[in-house]
């Protein structure tokens, strides 16, 4: 976990102060959404408050990719920042965590990938600020960064790449739109249930990840139709929170194993493979996990009758299906992926989502073989 975490309602304005103790001039790495909507602003005249000056980088316009860290370093070092802040979604976020490491410790972001190049060095300070609930991003210490020469995405997960400060304000969040909150919320979700369920998993984690799945499950439709319900917003946010620092430690699976394939071909929103892939992932892998799914389907259960394990593992598959529904969640089919495309991509996807090593976390660990199957049930699934 960061150092800090400040969490609840106007928690952004700890930022001039949290950056203030770490450096004297911060570049504000974000996107264009950011700055239209004035949460840049907002940020360089709170670190003015603290008489620290900033740089902006607004180039990332959609998953990370080392195209958006190699430009956002070669800015660091121009203008002589020290310190750097994110605010924005998962993409914002894991851009300046690659910049943090690679500006002390050197390389190319790829190399760090698999653990193939340590960080030794401490990395540059970096503050986050999340405007979404759903990647946790940052409270974690991985960061997935698009290979654009490969098409490959790199997930990579060392310490150094955890942010020293988090700031969950929820509302900064009131500015998602609807399809976004869908997208984010399920995959804040993923992340309490790929925990709970992953081979490792232990009571830590477990205690957060159940945690963070009542959070989501009560609230997730409340704030996807009301954008303004602040309340739910706010349990939205803490449940990101909870449900990242449980598969910060105790991993993800099989979902995210195919998900970042998914995304850097066909350019899909991280939030929206997840989601897409969820329902499909949880009915493969149920017989493999039933007392463990059982769990996960009474927190959605409100009927007074007890269910057995095996209905209530039933019941958490169809809750999922059934949420998904309800956001609106499209397949790959209802998406626009090109079918023919699809097809001619499945193996190097399959070997892809093998060799990020997340499948191998999940209750049953399928072979490439299963896992090109399970791409091909997915596309209209």
């Amino acid at each position: 976990m960061p150092q800090r975490i400040y969490y609840g309602r106007n928690s952004f304005k700890k930022l001039g102060e949290e950056v203030k103790n770490r450096g004297k001039k911060a570049l504000i790495i974000s996107d264009n959404i950011m700055q239209e909507i004035g949460n840049v602003d907002a940020c360089i005249n709170n670190l003015k408050k603290h008489n620290i000056d900033s740089e902006v980088y607004v180039g990332v316009v959609s998953e990370p990719t080392d195209k958006y860290v190699e430009e956002s370093l070669d800015l660091f070092f121009k203008t002589e920042c020290d310190v750097l802040v994110s605010i924005g979604g998962g993409s914002c976020i894991d851009t300046a965590k690659a910049v943090s490491v690679l500006a002390t410790n050197g390389g190319y972001i790829g190399d760090y990938m698999g653990g193939k190049k340590i960080a030794t060095e401490p990395p540059i300070p970096h503050i986050v600020v999340p405007t979404t609930s759903g990647s946790g991003s940052e409270v974690t210490d991985a960061t997935v960064i698009d290979n654009t020469k490969t098409q490959v995405k790199m997930m990579i997960k060392q310490p150094a790449f955890l942010p020293c400060a988090a700031i969950a304000d929820p509302i900064l969040t009131k500015t998602c739109p609807q399809k976004t909150t869908a997208a984010t919320g399920v995959d804040a979700l993923s992340h309490a249930i790929e925990a709970y369920l992953s081979r490792r998993a232990h009571p830590m984690t477990d205690t957060l990840a159940l945690s963070a799945m009542k959070l989501i499950t009560e609230n997730l439709l409340l704030a996807y139709e009301n954008g303004d319900d602040l309340d739910a917003r706010e349990n939205m946010a803490l449940g990101s929170l909870q449900a990242a620092i449980a598969f910060s430690n105790a991993s993800v699976c099989l979902v995210h194993g195919m998900s970042r394939p998914l995304g850097v071909n066909f350019d899909i929103p991280h939030g929206f493979s997840n989601a897409i892939l969820l329902p499909m992932v949880m009915e493969a892998s149920k017989d493999y996990c039933i007392d463990r799914m059982a769990d996960l389907g009474r927190v959605f259960y409100q009927g007074e009758t007890a269910l057995s394990n095996e209905e209530a593992a039933d019941f958490a598959v169809k809750s999922v299906k059934q949420l998904c529904a309800r956001l609106e969640i499209p397949n790959l089919q209802t998406w626009g992926v090109d079918k023919d495309k699809f097809e001619q991509l499945i193996p190097k996807m399959a070997q892809d989502a093998i060799d990020s090593g997340s499948p191998a976390n999940n209750p049953w660990i399928p072979s490439k073989h299963e896992i090109e199957d399970l791409y091909r049930v997915c596309f209209d699934y």
